[in-house]
């Protein structure tokens, strides 16, 4: 496989929903995804992503999910998923919830993008705004979950123009059928490359 090289300049790795209602044993839907978190031990491969996209001096963005009563006032047509968020206050603006994970948190330096509401991370926040400001061309992403939050800001950016990478080892879901059909279909079709954690940093260059 010829991997291309990702320029430290012009690449950003975007976080997707790293947050405590996932991550976190009390998150109010960690009781459903933990079982996907264990098998595809993600925490630990987050943390080893990190690492080696801060030692290679990559741009990191955090793409976090956040609502609040108001968030939907504009939709006629609420998806059952995000009724669901509403009644329960899951990722509640404000709340432990919403907050990142521990070890996963922003660090000094990094983009903390504006809570989106739904699927997509572009959608109504700054995160194209923040990307085009920093020069990016390439968006690489990890985070959750595959075939929702990360696959749908995937799409947006290939409409976009930005070339799109998606790292299948730093991605879980709620059920291994939707983790699989992420990564064995939706991937392929809307991400220029489908790469591993260390296919990925191996190919990190300086500018």
């Amino acid at each position: 496989m010829n991997i291309p090289s990702y320029s430290i300049e012009t690449t950003a790795l975007v976080l997707v929903d790293v947050l405590n209602d996932f991550l976190a044993e009390d998150g109010k839907l960690h009781g459903m995804i933990g079982p996907m978190l264990e098998q595809t031990n993600l925490i630990e491969h987050l943390k080893r992503l990190l690492e080696g996209a801060r030692a290679a001096g990559l741009k990191i963005f955090f793409s976090p999910h956040g609502v609040d009563e108001h968030s939907f006032d504009d939709v006629h047509h609420v998806h059952p998923r995000f009724q669901f968020g509403l009644e329960n206050k899951v990722f509640w603006k404000g709340s432990h919830g919403a907050n990142f994970f521990d070890p996963l948190r922003p660090q000094e330096g990094e983009i903390v993008i504006s809570q989106h509401r739904m699927f997509d991370s572009f959608v109504d926040t700054d995160l194209e705004k923040q990307l085009r400001d920093h020069g990016i061309e390439k968006v690489v992403l990890a985070g959750l979950t595959s075939q929702t939050c990360v696959e749908g800001t995937g799409r947006h950016a290939l409409e976009t123009g930005f070339h799109v990478t998606f790292l299948k080892d730093a991605v879980a879901d709620f059920t291994e059928l939707a983790h699989r059909a992420a990564l064995d279909v939706s991937y392929p079709t809307f991400g220029h490359e489908v790469l591993t954690i260390e296919e990925f940093l191996k190919a990190v260059t300086a500018a």
